[in-house]
């Protein structure tokens, strides 16, 4: 069964749930290494486009690697959806020192709230993904783009590189040129931004972007602690099967005790 679904930046397109072959793709280390898994996965589940939004593939096929980082997490949380229903059970454990419950959490991918691209930015985007903004303490302009799925897939590989400078690695990666700052003293100039000013920057690269909030608020139901935590994203999201027969042994085993 397949759906028509419209991606936050306009593209469109129709797409069907995994079949038992995806699971090949989810199961393949040296695709999760190279960070390709979701590129197939979504090349595998797309079976047409409808309208390419902001994207030029020309007379090719859709290029995941050119298409938004926000684009694609919609696209495989529709996938997901679609394969599995739009609820999502996962567990965690509650950060009050004096509680540490662990427990499970359920929620409708569906209710995920969804920024849209806006018309500027679109724009921006299209003319080459080059945007532009003023930094309140340094008082200077910077240009940025926003991320891809080519980003994606190199994102493992610069966290590890980066160690403990992941912020300055991360900024250093998206500005693209800031005022009066020769591309050489680029990396010296962000490591000296002020927090403020980094901060700031973030909610820029936010602020003109497309995507699903994944930022969930759940309350424990030992302590009724609330916290804020992130969608979890990782192989049970997309192989959930597992964690259901785990449950069901759990919940046999205590009616036979």
């Amino acid at each position: 069964m397949s759906h028509v679904i419209t991606c936050p930046s306009g593209l469109t397109g129709r797409v069907r749930g995994m079949k038992v072959r995806e699971e090949r793709i989810l199961a393949d280390r040296k695709l999760a290494k190279s960070g390709g898994q979701v590129d197939e996965l979504l090349g595998a589940c797309w079976e047409e486009t409808l309208d390419a939004g902001p994207y030029d593939f020309g007379d090719k096929g859709i290029d995941w690697g050119a298409v938004l980082q926000g684009d694609r997490f919609y696209a495989l949380l529709q996938v997901r959806a679609l394969t599995y229903g739009p609820e999502y059970a996962f567990a965690l454990g509650c950060q009050n020192d004096g509680c540490r419950a662990r427990f499970e959490w359920e929620l409708d991918l569906g209710e995920l709230p969804v920024r849209r691209l806006g018309d500027e930015s679109r724009a921006a985007f299209t003319a080459g993904n080059r945007f532009e903004t003023t930094l309140p303490d340094a008082g200077v302009r910077v240009w940025f783009r926003l991320f891809t799925g080519a980003d994606e897939r190199r994102l493992p590989q610069l966290r590890r590189s980066a160690g403990d400078r992941i912020l300055s690695a991360m900024l250093g990666w998206r500005v693209l040129e800031v005022e009066g700052v020769p591309e050489k003293d680029k990396r010296r100039f962000l490591e000296d931004l002020s927090l403020r000013d980094a901060d700031f920057l973030v909610d820029e690269f936010d602020r003109v972007d497309c995507g699903v909030d994944t930022a969930i608020e759940v309350e424990c139901p030992e302590c009724f602690t609330v916290q804020e935590v992130e969608l979890p994203f990782d192989r049970g999201f997309f192989l959930p099967g597992k964690a259901r027969t785990a449950r069901r042994r759990d919940r046999s085993s205590s009616s036979l005790g």
